[in-house]
C-alpha cells in the first residue's frame, strides 16, 4: 500500500520531481520524531525510463493497460512547456492516453488527484475539472479557462482544493502542493518538521509574481487593456470609458476579458496596480503612502488591504533587505 503515487510524464520538470522525492524522503526520515508513520510512495509513468525536462532520467513502474484505483494520493508534477501550443499538443499526444485513463479511474473512485503547473491541463483532458475551482501556472490561467469554461480558474492562489481535486500554480508551487498533501495525509507536525529541516516557507499566493502583460497571454484585447491601465495610472480609465473606446458594451468587454484571462476587468486592473506597487517598493525610496498615490489610492490603507488580500504580504515585505553601518538587517 502506498500513500502517494507520483505520475511522472516525459518532460516533467526535474525540479518538481526531485523536490517531491526529496520532501518525501525527508518526511520518512523525520516521521518517527514527529510521532507518525513514514510516508510510502511509488513513481509511475507511461514508460519504464522517463527523461525529465533537463535530460535527467528516472526509473518508473509502467502504468497498466487496465488501471485500478487505490487508496494513494495521485500527483502529477508540471511539465517544462513554454507556450500554449506546446501545452495543447503535449496533452493531446496518444502516448499520454494511459495517464489520462489512470487519473480518470482514480478520480471516479473518489480518490484524491493532484497536479501542479501545466499538469493541471492533464486533469482537464481527463475531464476532471468540470464545476471545480482550480489554479494553474498564472500565465496559463486564461487558456485553461477558455478550454474548460465549466471550471473556475483562480490563478491568484498557490494551492486550491476542491473536493478530491487539488491543483497548484507555477513550477515550484509543486513544493507548496507537497506540504499541503503531507498535512492532509499525515499529522501537520510532520510537514512542519520537513519545512524546518529543508528551510522551506509556505506560500499561499501567486499574485505577487503575476506580470499583467504576460497574463494577457497574447490576447490583443486583454493586452490593450493592460497597456491602457498601466499608462493611465494613477487614474486609469473606467470600464465604461474603455468599452466606449472599443465600441462595445461594458458587459461584452467584461465577457471577452474573462474568457481570455480567466479574471474580471477589475481584477485585471488590480493585478496592474499590484505589479506597479511591487516594482516601486522594490526599486525606489518612495514611502508606502507615495506608492499608494502612484497606483491610484488616496491612502496607504487601501493599498495595504489589497496587498494582504492578493499576496498575503504587506508592502513592507517587498522592500529589499539592506544592512546599516552596524550590520543590522533592516528594510528600506
Amino acid at each position: 500500500m502506498f500513500d502517494f503515487t507520483i505520475l511522472v510524464l516525459p518532460g516533467a520538470f526535474a525540479s518538481g520531481v526531485g523536490a517531491t522525492l526529496d520532501i518525501l524522503s525527508s518526511a520518512a526520515a523525520l516521521a518517527n520524531r514527529a510521532g507518525c508513520a513514514a510516508p510510502r510512495w511509488r513513481v509511475c509513468s507511461t514508460e519504464k525510463t522517463v527523461v525529465l525536462s533537463n535530460g535527467l532520467r528516472i526509473d518508473a513502474a509502467v502504468l497498466p493497460k487496465r488501471p485500478r484505483p487505490d487508496s494513494s494520493i495521485w500527483l502529477v508534477p508540471g511539465l517544462g512547456l513554454s507556450d500554449a501550443d506546446a501545452v495543447l499538443s503535449r496533452f493531446l499526444a496518444p502516448q499520454v492516453a494511459p495517464a489520462i485513463k489512470a487519473l480518470r479511474a482514480q478520480a471516479n473512485a473518489s480518490g484524491t488527484v493532484a497536479a501542479s503547473c501545466s499538469a493541471v491541463f492533464l486533469l482537464r483532458e481527463a475531464d476532471l475539472l468540470k464545476g471545480k475551482r482550480v489554479t494553474t501556472t498564472w500565465w496559463l490561467g486564461g487558456l485553461l479557462q477558455q478550454l474548460e469554461p465549466r471550471c473556475m480558474v483562480d490563478v491568484d492562489q498557490m494551492v486550491v482544493v476542491d473536493g478530491t481535486i487539488v491543483t497548484a500554480g507555477s513550477a515550484f508551487a509543486h513544493i507548496d502542493l507537497m506540504f499541503h498533501l503531507l498535512r492532509t495525509r499525515f499529522n501537520p507536525s510532520l510537514a512542519d518538521a520537513v519545512s524546518r529541516a529543508m528551510l522551506i516557507d509556505g506560500r499561499q499566493s501567486q499574485a505577487q509574481y503575476i506580470v499583467p502583460a504576460v497574463l494577457a497571454h497574447g490576447n490583443d484585447l486583454a493586452g490593450r487593456l493592460v497597456a491602457r491601465f498601466e499608462a493611465g495610472l494613477p487614474n486609469p480609465p473606467s470600464v465604461e470609458a474603455l468599452a466606449a473606446e472599443l465600441r462595445m458594451s461594458s458587459r461584452t468587454l467584461s465577457r471577452h476579458v474573462k474568457e481570455s484571462t480567466g479574471r474580471s476587468v477589475s481584477a485585471l486592473l488590480q493585478s496592474v496596480r499590484i505589479h506597479r506597487a511591487r516594482m516601486l517598493l522594490e526599486t525606489s525610496h518612495l514611502s508606502v503612502e507615495q506608492v499608494a498615490e502612484q497606483v491610484g489610492y488616496s491612502d496607504a490603507t487601501a493599498l495595504r488591504r489589497l496587498m494582504r488580500k492578493m499576496t498575503q504580504a504587506t508592502p513592507r515585505q517587498f522592500r529589499p533587505v539592506v544592512f546599516d553601518h552596524k550590520q543590522k538587517a533592516r528594510r528600506e
